[in-house]
């Protein structure tokens, strides 16, 4: 067959034939070189294919204190309600993104250390005035020889042996009992100014600096003059040492408009134990439950949700001044959304509490939580008010007293509509009350129930709700922060399905 095919071939396909050779020759060595360049192409760009770049993976380490709680959904609110206990209880199905949680609710010991925090800066901010210890190494206002924005030097230590004037600055920050004679610290300086750059109105199409972009309808003519009217949450101290704070509204004028200052004095009410309860004798939390040691373990109380946002504002800075220039990747601590909370408490199965079963406690008698179990009968679980956070088991996503011992504060307002009222990905409601708006406006939404509450509160789809300014002494919070990566996943084939209801993707 060869040979006849051989005699065949003219002169001219002998010519056509040698040229498909070397053609077929030059395209395998294209090939192997197009090859070699798609690698280099991915780290230098070149080689003409679009190969994408390459970068570094931010591997966020697990932040202290909190778990992963993973991706996933649940169906929110109560299906069976309760008409014992009041209103019908809004039931949606929604998803929420990954999240790192505080394991345990903010402790005393915590919180002090964002007192003490508070506390030590406006000392050393005085140690550095004139008008007091004028020690301006205190302060920092210069680095590599060239001025920069003055703040506090944390690496100096303050004077265990201070002088006339150093010692003045100290004592201005405590004040004394006329009657008892005690030396206390004085709560009312302890207010803690912090920023939050809003970049969900920032991005917002309507608020766009250049007039062309907010609206993309090419039917529709802009008018690069109008106004339009932005609110600026600002605050201030006057002369006589108090806190005004602002909600301005005004025409957007550049990127500061979208920049919120805050000032809150963040000591803790401990005369909530007494003003919670009356014809009630409680003196002895209020004198001792935030102040003495012994209590370091047990969840805050008498914070405000004003409070905990500063904490969470603190404890941000507090973290990035710690990291590298990773810290551009870590997102915020902040308090958990109403649905996300929900989703942590009800863990990985979706259970009604957060426990396994729909009983209080075991076949053994051991209560699951901290709660009040009988009519008048606080201590039927062990405790009488609060209780060291962490001593109950903990829910399938490894996190503590998600019901009982302290109610917790979430970022969402309360409505009744609630999760009807919003979107099913990711739901949040948010309002960022003024001073002068008016008092129904400044609910928020509380859940877990607390120790003082029954068995129906503690349910992990309960909702309640307290003014954004009340402290309570049953009332604390615990912490959440968005993942920094979120990464897909192969779908699951049949043989891969998840099991059971929520069931969340890691």
């Amino acid at each position: 067959m060869e040979t006849m095919n051989m005699k065949k071939k003219s002169k001219g396909q002998s010519r056509v034939a040698g040229f498909v050779a070397l053609s077929v020759c030059c395209f395998v060595t294209f090939v192997m070189v197009g090859c070699m360049s798609a690698k280099h192409a991915s780290s230098s760009g070149k080689g003409g294919e679009v190969v994408g770049v390459g970068g570094r993976t931010f591997s966020e380490p697990t932040p202290y204190g909190m778990t992963n709680i993973g991706r996933g959904w649940l169906r929110m609110g109560i299906d069976e309600q309760d008409t014992l206990w009041g209103k019908k209880t809004p039931v949606r199905d929604v998803s929420v993104d990954g999240f790192w949680m505080d394991e345990t609710e903010v402790t005393n010991s915590q919180y002090k250390q964002f007192v003490n925090w508070v506390r030590d800066s406006i000392l050393r901010t005085r140690l550095a005035d004139p008008n007091y210890g004028g020690d301006e190494s205190y302060m920092i206002t210069e680095e590599k020889g060239e001025e920069v924005t003055p703040h506090l030097n944390w690496k100096k230590p303050l004077p265990r042996k201070p002088n006339e004037d150093e010692e003045r600055a100290i004592e201005s920050l405590y004040v004394t009992n006329p009657v008892t004679g005690e030396k206390l610290l004085d709560y009312s300086q302890m207010n803690y100014r912090y920023e939050v750059y809003d970049y969900t109105t920032a991005a917002l199409r309507r608020n766009r600096l250049n007039a062309e972009e907010r609206n993309l309808n090419t039917d529709v003519v802009v008018d690069p003059n109008a106004v339009v009217m932005i609110s600026k949450d600002t605050a201030y101290i006057d002369d006589e040492g108090r806190i005004v704070r602002q909600t301005l509204n005004r025409p957007l004028s550049g990127p500061w408009d979208f920049l919120n200052t805050y000032i809150v004095n963040i000591y803790p009410d401990t005369t909530c134990w007494v003003n919670d309860f009356q014809n009630s004798d409680n003196e002895v939390y209020l004198r001792n439950y935030f102040s003495n040691p012994a209590y370091n373990d047990y969840p805050v109380v008498g914070v405000t949700w004003e409070q905990a946002n500063a904490f969470c504002a603190w404890r941000t800075e507090y973290l990035l001044k710690g990291l590298g220039p990773e810290a551009r990747y870590v997102q915020r601590y902040r308090l958990p959304t109403e649905a996300e909370w929900e989703y942590a408490a009800r863990g990985k199965d979706q259970t009604e509490f957060p426990w396994e079963n729909e009983q209080v406690k075991s076949g053994e008698g051991c209560f699951f939580a901290n709660f009040k179990p009988d009519r008048g009968n606080y201590t039927k679980d062990g405790n009488l008010i609060t209780s060291k956070v962490g001593i109950y088991g903990t829910n399938s996503n490894g996190l503590y007293d998600m019901a009982g011992n302290v109610a917790e504060w979430t970022s969402t307002i309360y409505t009744e509509a609630g999760v009807d009222a919003m979107n099913d990905l990711n739901p949040q409601l948010e309002y960022k009350a003024a001073k002068e708006d008016p008092y129904k406006l400044k609910k928020k939404s509380v859940r877990g129930g607390s120790w003082k509450d029954p068995e129906s509160y503690i349910r992990s789809a309960w909702r309640t709700w307290e003014y954004q300014n009340q402290p309570r002494s049953y009332i604390g919070f615990r912490c959440v922060r968005s993942l920094a990566n979120t990464t897909s996943e192969k779908a699951k084939g049949a043989k891969g399905k998840s099991k059971g209801k929520g069931k969340k993707k890691r």
